[in-house]
């Protein structure tokens, strides 16, 4: 298949280039989600439920994909993903059962879209994907050519492309969790940050734009990475215990579930305390890959990052996109907090194919995104 055949690139630096991305074919179908007051959720506190249910959004592709690889990208308060055409009605089917378990379990609206490839270009826009991985375990999908920004406002304007599913509808999000601690600033600061290329501007001055950012940054200790390199860390009873338990299997009890959770968790703290193996399972090597596979950057038709920084740095970042902002090439908004956050997909412990979304732990991409709203 497409996607299958694509190269994984291991630079994530090489992917500011333009030219290292495949354009997706015309017949395939994308998909955009959005959180309805994000933002005012975001400022009651409610951080891990938005992120969770941005998360759930790609958890119930993942599963509805029956372990077939297909592109997504996570964006805090939202998700968008790519298809061939042939699994469109079941991609629409998961993004409709998420959309009823977001305003039942949460009281949030969620929107989503679905929109083919070939009208995306119809519009002068492209939907162009990369692979980068971040591990041996893991790679992600970068996004490239406007599409999905363009997906992305015609489902805010309105445009109703996926059939409502029915109340009580539940998704399937097997492995959706949130349980490891949230992460302090080592360097003094967590920085969410999103850039995007402004109207008219040539992608090749953007593309320098974006390396500038990068090259900015290159100088922190993994490239600004918020994980230890040990991996995050976990204590008894996690702090997104009960959100978890919003992503119960369908016919299971809240009360079951929290039930089990408690003592899943409890068994994950003795092991990840004492280090003590258990057949397969190495709990040192499986903290570590965490840290490893997290998705703390990406391309999402333009850069997105929550990285630890230094106020120099921070303060860096802002003269050169300062300067790209009023050369027309560039748009930013940005947000500073004390910590980041996790929210994870795990099928399996037993494997190293665990995917983990990093976000800012004060509102992160939804903060900045008021920011760069502000600026346009």
């Amino acid at each position: 298949m497409f996607y299958d055949a694509l190269r994984l690139r291991s630079s994530f630096s090489d992917l500011a280039d333009p030219a290292q991305y495949t354009p997706l074919p015309d017949d395939w179908v994308v998909g955009t989600s959005d959180i309805v007051g994000s933002t005012a959720a975001v400022a009651a506190g409610k951080y891990k439920t938005v992120n969770m249910i941005g998360a759930a959004v790609i958890s119930a592709q993942i599963n509805a994909a029956g372990g077939r690889a297909f592109p997504y990208v996570f964006g805090g308060d939202g998700a968008a993903f790519a298809h061939p055409p042939e699994f469109a009605e079941t991609a629409a089917q998961a993004l409709a059962a998420v959309q009823v378990w977001a305003t039942e379990e949460f009281d949030m609206g969620l929107r989503v879209g679905l929109f083919r490839v070939a009208d995306i270009r119809a519009a002068g826009r492209d939907v162009a994907v990369a692979r980068y991985a971040v591990s041996d375990g893991v790679d992600y999908a970068m996004f490239a050519g406007g599409g999905i920004s363009w997906a992305e406002e015609r489902m805010k304007a309105g445009v109703d492309t996926v059939p409502a599913a029915a109340p009580g509808t539940w998704p399937d999000l097997t492995g959706l969790s949130c349980r490891w601690n949230h992460m302090a600033a080592r360097n003094g600061t967590i920085l969410s940050l999103l850039v995007q290329p402004a109207a008219g501007a040539e992608e090749a001055a953007f593309a320098r734009v974006t390396q500038a950012v990068l090259d900015a940054v290159a100088h922190l200790r993994r490239n600004g990475h918020p994980s230890p390199a040990e991996g995050p860390g976990f204590s008894w009873p996690p702090p997104g215990a009960g959100l978890e338990v919003s992503a119960r299997p369908e016919g299971v009890t809240a009360a079951k579930r929290k039930r089990q959770i408690w003592i899943e968790t409890a068994m994950a703290w003795v092991f990840l305390t004492t280090r003590i193996k258990l057949g397969g399972f190495d709990p040192a090597h499986y903290q570590r890959t965490v840290g490893a596979n997290a998705d703390y950057r990406k391309f999402d038709d333009g850069l997105k990052m929550t990285i630890d920084c230094d106020a120099d740095t921070v303060s860096a970042l802002r003269r050169i996109l300062d300067m790209a902002r009023a050369q027309g090439i560039a748009d930013y908004g940005m947000h500073t907090q004390d910590e980041a956050m996790m929210t994870c997909i795990v099928p399996s412990i037993m494997e190293d194919t665990h995917v983990h979304f990093i976000d800012g732990a004060a509102g992160g991409y939804t903060q900045a995104s008021v920011g760069l709203k502000a600026r346009a």
